[in-house]
């Protein structure tokens, strides 16, 4: 026991007594959190973002309740100090608590009270624990509760991480122009439905996939704007009980002048307080990027298919030996890697859907797997694009004259013929050379449809890249 109470300090709460790491800055509930939950083995301190997320929440609440002269100065300057210490990357190990948990948030919410208050009473010179002189709930947590405060942090978090994401995107579509521009005269066949259509460059293909990843920083930007309005002075469930007069509009203010960001105050907070529309606004828009993400490295494998039995257009620089049994086979596992994580990323979306349907009357309590999805897609997704980039796209070369020679052979560039000689003629020409093996060419000049000079001309690969000019 003796050693116990070195160790550990004796803290209470309604459940009654319980052990703290002596040298811990969280304290009891964070302890019982701890205890209750070990779900997902990711922890509050694995999202710096959202630590320091809720720092400032908690540091723009003690400024604001100062203000209004519901927090001793002394003690508010000292939440403030400690949050300040947070935000700097300071005790990030005392956020042991799992993502995943009971009580909409609760355990997250009071972990950051707890450790503010413990640093404070560091700060004021008063021993951890001794909260009469800094509370975790009357001090730390004065006109809030965890139904505005966690929300509020899970969207300053999300604005946050949404940065980094952008970026990730943005250095994609870099090295996909890079390489738009390295193969813009590398004619290939194009393809629908998987069957040969008309001819293009591979330039432009790629150049078409940095177009459609760039839409998606324009769409992600619209809804993370969504979550710019918060509901801090709700309290419990909007009303604002226990909040001052004036509070929430200050703390908004004082959120966007310590972030730069620019909050605004929900205008019904019975409203927003169980609303997680923005939420499923924002996951859907992650969706939508893991879509085109994944259609475009499917697109990716099957180009590089081969070397000798499939498509064999494109090579992916070789990352790994592909088979234990097979020698020489090398397998396009980036592109494969990215599939998976687009495939994690678009459940997330549908996680975030039913938990979002799934909340009741005045608050949803299913934020917690909101939060981890959310999280968990952007990490996720930075990481894999941020792979793609760096160990696929950038070391991809194009078989160019392997290429212009499955164009040549095709009966996909009968479709240039069509203004010529009309979609019928052109029709029993391609079904001729495809039952018998004679070129396209052969087969017109026999018809005496069109002649070898015109023929040469109008079945130009590189002619058939622009808009359609016709051969007199």
């Amino acid at each position: 026991m003796a050693n116990d109470s070195k160790n550990f300090r004796v803290e209470s709460d309604l459940l009654g007594e319980l052990q703290v790491p002596a040298n811990a800055y969280y304290g009891v509930q964070t302890q019982r959190a701890i205890n209750n939950y070990k779900i997902s083995n990711t922890r509050m301190m694995d999202y710096p973002e959202f630590i320091i997320a809720i720092a400032y929440v908690k540091k723009a609440a003690a400024m604001a309740n100062a203000e209004l002269g519901e927090l001793d100065p002394k003690i508010a300057e000292a939440i403030c100090r400690a949050a300040d210490e947070v935000i700097a990357g300071k005790h990030w190990d005392n956020f042991p608590v799992d993502m995943m948990q009971g009580g909409a948030g609760t355990s997250v919410n009071m972990n950051a009270n707890e450790v503010l208050a413990n640093l404070a009473l560091d700060i004021m010179g008063y021993e951890k624990g001794d909260y009469q002189h800094c509370s975790p709930n009357d001090h730390v947590n004065c006109g809030q509760s965890t139904n505005d405060a966690y929300p509020t942090a899970i969207h300053y978090a999300v604005i946050r991480m949404n940065k980094g994401l952008v970026k990730s995107i943005e250095n994609l579509v870099a090295a996909l122009r890079v390489k738009a521009e390295e193969f813009k005269d590398a004619v290939k066949m194009g393809r629908t439905q998987l069957q040969d259509a008309v001819p293009m460059t591979s330039g432009q293909e790629f150049n078409a996939y940095a177009n459609s990843l760039q839409q998606e920083i324009a769409n992600i930007e619209r809804n993370v704007k969504l979550l710019h309005e918060i509901n801090m002075g709700a309290t419990a469930i909007g009303t604002g009980l226990n909040a001052a007069p004036g509070y929430d509009d200050l703390c908004t203010l004082r959120l966007s002048e310590l972030t730069g960001e620019k909050f605004e105050k929900a205008s019904d907070m019975i409203a927003a307080t169980p609303d997680t529309g923005a939420f499923v606004s924002y996951s859907a828009a992650l969706k939508r990027l893991a879509v085109k993400l994944s259609k475009m490295c499917n697109d990716l494998r099957l180009m590089a298919s081969g070397p000798r039995c499939g498509l064999h257009e494109i090579n992916l620089p070789p990352m790994a030996p592909g088979s234990s049994i097979m020698p020489g086979k090398v397998n396009p596992v980036i592109p494969e890697l990215m599939n998976q994580v687009c495939f994690k990323v678009i459940g997330n979306d549908t996680t975030v859907c039913f938990a979002s349907e799934a909340g009741q009357l005045q608050l949803n309590v299913m934020e917690p797997v909101i939060t981890e999805c959310l999280f968990e897609s952007m990490t996720w997704l930075v990481n894999a694009m941020d792979t793609l980039r760096e160990k696929c796209i950038k070391g991809i070369t194009v078989n160019a004259k392997h290429n212009l020679d499955m164009v040549k052979n095709s009966i996909g560039i009968v479709t240039a013929l069509n203004p010529y000689i009309g979609y019928k003629n052109s029709t029993k020409i391609a079904k001729e050379a495809m039952e018998t093996g004679k070129s396209l060419e052969e087969v017109a000049i026999e018809k005496g449809l069109l002649t070898k000079e015109q023929l040469d001309e109008m079945l130009d690969p590189k002619a058939m890249l622009e808009v359609h000019k016709k051969v007199k």
